[in-house]
């Protein structure tokens, strides 16, 4: 029996084109689910508007969001956070400090933060509050609920304000984790001892 080599060769390369063309499809499967994983569930660009968070992030900052971060992690006193806010109109996202944690006591009294009735230390130099808003009166936080305040804090609008009040935790996009524009990580950012440092030159400069 003659045994047709040309036929099996064909056979052979079918199967290695058929091989080929299946793992680019897995391969193109893969790329844009990791594609929409990445968008929807890992990070996400951001640009501030406004001087809300003036000098921790100014309006035009691009920053990247980490949204696997608070899937891992807990929400902690000082995160800089992405706020949806949901409106009666239409939605928004802005930035935001957390101050107070779900099921703690906050107050303002003469511009300064009370945690549970004690003064919070503040990890940065924050300007006295003007306007203590809701939490002149002390408010009590729910087991999903955050109070968020603006780095500027005498020019922005944060829970302070009814139309923004206690934030809920779904209302949480992610944790603000770099600012693109000088990659560096937000939480290492200190724009007020820059600020502070800048105003002292200024002086002596005089």
């Amino acid at each position: 029996m003659k045994y047709d080599f040309d036929l099996e060769n064909r056979k052979e390369a079918g199967k290695k084109l058929a091989r080929k063309i299946l793992i680019t499809v897995l391969e193109v499967i893969v790329v844009v689910f990791l594609g929409y994983a990445f968008t929807h569930y890992g990070m996400e660009t951001f640009t501030v508007t406004g001087q809300y968070m003036s000098p921790t992030l100014e309006n035009g900052d691009e920053i990247l969001v980490n949204k696997m971060s608070y899937r891992i992690h807990s929400i902690k006193r000082n995160d800089v956070v992405i706020v949806e806010q949901r409106g009666s109109e239409h939605n928004y996202y802005s930035v935001e400090r957390v101050i107070a944690l779900p099921g703690e006591q906050i107050q303002i009294k003469d511009g300064k933060v009370y945690i549970d009735g004690e003064l919070l230390e503040e990890k940065y130099d924050f300007p006295l509050m003007e306007n203590g808003g809701l939490a002149l009166e002390t408010v009590i936080l729910d087991e999903d609920e955050y109070f968020v305040l603006c780095d500027n804090r005498n020019n922005g609008e944060d829970s302070r304000n009814a139309n923004v009040g206690n934030i809920l935790r779904d209302n949480i996009v992610g944790k603000a984790w770099i600012r693109l524009n000088t990659a560096e990580l937000i939480s290492n950012l200190d724009g007020f001892a820059k600020e502070k440092a800048d105003k002292k030159e200024e002086k002596e400069a005089k």
